[in-house]
C-alpha cells in the first residue's frame, strides 16, 4: 500500500512504506511502468526515489484530485518484480594514485589493505535505488559494510566527472565535475551523462552495475576510444 502527498501546486508525491531493501526498489520500478502504461494527460514526468516517485503534472490540463484518483486505481496493480525493466552494466575503473585520492583513507579508516578495499568494491552487483543529487548521479546500494567510510569532514571544491566514491554504505559516481564530500576511491572512463544525447543519463533506476579493475593503459585507451566514437 502507498500514501499520496501533494507537492505544491503541480506535483504528486507516492510515498511507498517499508525499509529501502531490493525488494521495494523493485515495487517502485514495476509502479513507474504501470505509471507508463497508463499514460495520463498532462502529466510531465515522474522521479522514482528511495522509497517514493514523485509525479510533475501540468495544472490546466489535470487537476490533482483527478490525477490522484488516477494513481490509486495502481494501488493493487503494481508489477512483479520478475517484470520490472533491469540492465546490468560492467563499468572499468582505475582505482588510486591521482584518481583515487582516498582510498588510502578509506583502507586506514576500516583498518584493511588497499587491495582489500579495491578488491571488495568490484565484488558485488550493485543496485541504482535512484538517480539524483547531480544529472545522471546513480546512488547504488550493495556496498560491502567493511568498506564503509563517512563522508569528508570538508567537501572538495571540485570532482572530476568520472570519479567513484563511497559515503557512508552507498556508492556512486560522479557524472560531471561537482563540489562534493564522498571519498573518491578511482574513476571509470565511460562517461555516465551526455547532455547532448537523446537519452542523457546512462543508468536508470533499477538497473545493476558491477565494477572491474583497468590499468592506466587501459583506462587511456577506453577514453580514447569514446572519443573516437
Amino acid at each position: 500500500m502507498f500514501s499520496l502527498q501533494a507537492v505544491g501546486d503541480s506535483a504528486l508525491k507516492v510515498n511507498f512504506p517499508g525499509v529501502v531493501s531490493p525488494e521495494l526498489n523493485a515495487e517502485i520500478q514495476g509502479f513507474c511502468m504501470k505509471l507508463e502504461e497508463l499514460a495520463i494527460v498532462g502529466v510531465v514526468e515522474w522521479v522514482p526515489a528511495f522509497d517514493s516517485v514523485t509525479i510533475y503534472y501540468e495544472p490546466h490540463k489535470i487537476k490533482y484530485k483527478a490525477i490522484a484518483e488516477k494513481v490509486k486505481g495502481l494501488r493493487e496493480n503494481s508489477l512483479p518484480e520478475k517484470t520490472a525493466k533491469s540492465r546490468i552494466f560492467h563499468v572499468p575503473v582505475f582505482y588510486g594514485n591521482e584518481y583515487g585520492p582516498d582510498l588510502e583513507r578509506v583502507a586506514a579508516f576500516n583498518k584493511l589493505d588497499i587491495s582489500d578495499v579495491v578488491e571488495m568494491h568490484q565484488k558485488p552487483e550493485y543496485l541504482v535505488y535512484m538517480i539524483g543529487f547531480l544529472p545522471g548521479f546513480p546512488y547504488l546500494g550493495g556496498l560491502d559494510r567493511r568498506i564503509a567510510t563517512p563522508r569528508l569532514k570538508e567537501p572538495r571544491k571540485s570532482m572530476a566527472a568520472g570519479s567513484v566514491g563511497i559515503a557512508h554504505e552507498q556508492t556512486g559516481i560522479y557524472p560531471v565535475e561537482s563540489p562534493g564530500g564522498w571519498n573518491i576511491i578511482g574513476k571509470t572512463p565511460i562517461p555516465i551523462f551526455d547532455k547532448n544525447a537523446e537519452d542523457a543519463f546512462l543508468f536508470q533506476a533499477g538497473d545493476r552495475i558491477r565494477f572491474y579493475r583497468v590499468s592506466k593503459t587501459e583506462f587511456e585507451q577506453i577514453i580514447t576510444q569514446t572519443e573516437n566514437g
